[in-house]
């Protein structure tokens, strides 16, 4: 990003190296201000809003009225409002109706409060920008800066303080530092070149987002052209996340109208450091937001077996602006190296749970959607005060199993956060959890909440499987009935598991009883053939290692159930892990 601000999508961008506003006169005179006071001044002047009619009608010259207002708000740092009437009556209109004059004040503050706001410096170039300033000091002080112009003005309106300060995020959401990282990139992948990578992100949670879109539609699909032939990017407009997604290295580069999307990304996948990514070439290349000339929104991922890349690419449109989009493409890139390289990519959760008399599981649920793996583990978590001394949380929605040569199986993760629904989880523990999260319309239904929940040394460790359950959340635990029940067979488990049956809950676009092969869309329904043949090994392994497989009726999808089914199913579990003979 070369230009010291942007405002795109309602998103602003400030390039602290290339301008760093440290004065009121500063920031007021800033190409920053100027592009935000006229964006709040069109948009008031299109409703044709009460605050608009007080502003026109007080100033001569509607040419001059963002002039004009920078100016006064630059006198009103020095002097009160009486003050500046008697030296220039041209401003007597805007200040002698003072609660009209707050009103315009105040709805100005709220528009830049409401704005996605991120704060960017790039760590090789210093101009009159930041310079000697740490990075999280300079947001520190950006944000005191905006508070103090904002009470300045109202107490030079006003004449007296207020009494009560609140002391709001008024400076960025979110800053980034940036680096030029050079990679061995081939010849194909040369769009790419000189796009920055994220260094390092400060957040200040909660961070809140509205993205445009709530839910995810379809199935990505494989091309069989690399897809950046056809595309165009502006390198200014575009930043690279470094991801560590389980063993695999990560690029995914998204457009700046996803800002939100991608700082996400720093809850989600543990974020490479330089010395792991300089100059190396990555296994997964993510595209998020390119534009081409397809003319409609495309999601697709391409196999580069002669780079020996995975490639995911989804072009611009509001229709992908949801976080589904750019977690669940990384995670199918994932899942196809898994396949090719012989390992089970699993759409589920598992944990390593200790109960308090000190028996222990490393239990694996699969499930697509909605079907209750997350659900489980927060009814673990509610449950562990009574019944659990440690959790450990492995993977939360996807993961892979691999196989030791003794036929051994063990579990890996690919994420250090989760991904979950509001509504799924218990509601003083979501408030617990808000000062380190990402809350995505969290005044919509399927509402979604992004937080850490593991670290990377712990994902990648590898757990014994000692469970392996399907979660079903489509059938009552009825009289005579157990939440868990096993499989005799693996062709039993292999059928019940490859139908992936599940009652949609709102996840993505689908509703009633529906089916995805092996509950994963993710990389298994792609290469359905491949994973047939893993699914074979490794249940057998399973079965002859004996490895419990059967289904746990978390009850998710039936109405009146969604809390009481998940902790009834978590209670039967605990009983089972309590009396296992290890």
């Amino acid at each position: 990003m070369k230009k010291e601000f942007s405002l795109s999508n309602e998103k602003a961008m400030m390039n602290f190296t290339a301008k760093y506003c440290d004065t009121f006169e500063d920031l007021l005179e800033s190409e920053g201000f100027k592009r935000i006071l006229e964006a709040y001044l069109n948009k008031v002047q299109n409703r044709n809003s009460n605050i608009f009619k007080f502003l026109y009608n007080s100033i001569e010259n509607e040419k001059e009225l963002s002039n004009t207002i920078t100016s006064l708000f630059e006198l009103l740092t020095i002097f009160n409002s009486n003050e500046i009437i008697k030296l220039n009556s041209k401003y007597e209109k805007l200040l002698k109706d003072k609660d009209k004059f707050i009103d315009f004040i105040e709805d100005l503050y709220s528009y830049w409060r409401k704005l996605e706001r991120y704060t960017i410096v790039q760590r090789t170039r210093v101009n009159k920008g930041l310079a000697y300033v740490s990075f999280t000091e300079a947001n520190s002080r950006f944000t005191k800066l905006i508070l103090s112009l904002y009470r300045k003005i109202e107490e030079s309106v006003l004449g007296y303080e207020p009494k009560v300060y609140r002391q709001l995020p008024a400076g960025g959401n979110a800053g980034i530092i940036l680096n030029n990282t050079i990679w061995p990139y081939p010849i194909e992948y040369e769009i790419l070149k000189d796009i920055p990578f994220i260094d390092t992100i400060a957040l200040e949670t909660p961070f809140i987002t509205y993205p445009k879109k709530n839910t995810r539609d379809g199935m990505f699909k494989e091309s069989h052209n690399n897809p950046l032939k056809n595309c165009a990017i502006n390198k200014d407009h575009w930043f690279c996340y470094p991801a560590k997604v389980g063993e695999l290295l990560a690029y995914i580069f998204f457009h700046r109208d996803f800002m939100a999307h991608g700082i996400s990304l720093c809850n989600l996948f543990e974020m490479a450091r330089e010395e792991e990514y300089k100059g190396k070439k990555p296994d997964l290349v993510y595209v998020f937001g390119a534009k081409d000339e397809s003319g409609e929104v495309r999601t697709v991922f391409y196999d580069d077996v002669k780079n020996n890349i995975m490639l995911g690419y989804v072009s611009y449109g509001e229709a992908i602006d949801y976080f589904g989009y750019m977690k669940k493409m990384t995670l199918t890139l994932h899942n196809l190296v898994m396949i090719k390289r012989g390992y089970l990519p699993i759409h589920g959760a598992m944990v390593n749970i200790v109960m308090k008399n000190g028996k222990s599981a490393n239990v694996v649920i699969v499930g697509d959607s909605g079907a209750g793996k997350s659900e489980s583990l927060e009814a673990f978590r509610g449950l562990s005060e009574n019944y659990i001394s440690d959790m450990t949380i492995v993977f939360d929605d996807m993961g892979v199993l691999k196989c030791k040569d003794s036929g051994e199986i063990l579990g890996y993760g690919t994420e250090i956060g989760a991904f979950v629904r509001l509504d799924d989880l218990d509601q003083g523990y979501a408030f617990k959890e808000i000062d380190r999260s990402i809350f995505m319309n969290p005044d919509k239904t399927n509402a979604r909440l992004v937080m850490p929940v593991a670290t990377y040394k712990e994902i990648v460790k590898g757990y014994k499987v000692d469970l392996f359950l399907y979660a079903n959340n489509y059938e009552e635990v009825e009289a005579g009935m157990k939440a868990v029940e096993y499989f005799n067979n693996s062709e039993e488990a292999i059928k019940v598991f490859k139908s992936g049956a599940r009652m949609a809950k709102g996840t993505t676009s689908e509703k009633g009883l529906v089916t995805s092969y092996f509950a994963n869309p993710f990389g298994p329904a792609q290469k359905q053939r491949e994973t047939d043949v893993l699914l074979e090994t490794y249940f057998n392994n399973l079965f002859k290692h004996e490895v419990k497989v059967g289904q746990i009726r978390t009850c998710l999808g039936i109405s009146g159930l969604e809390k009481e089914g998940p902790r009834n199913a978590a209670i039967e579990l605990f009983e089972i892990i309590r009396n296992l003979k290890k």
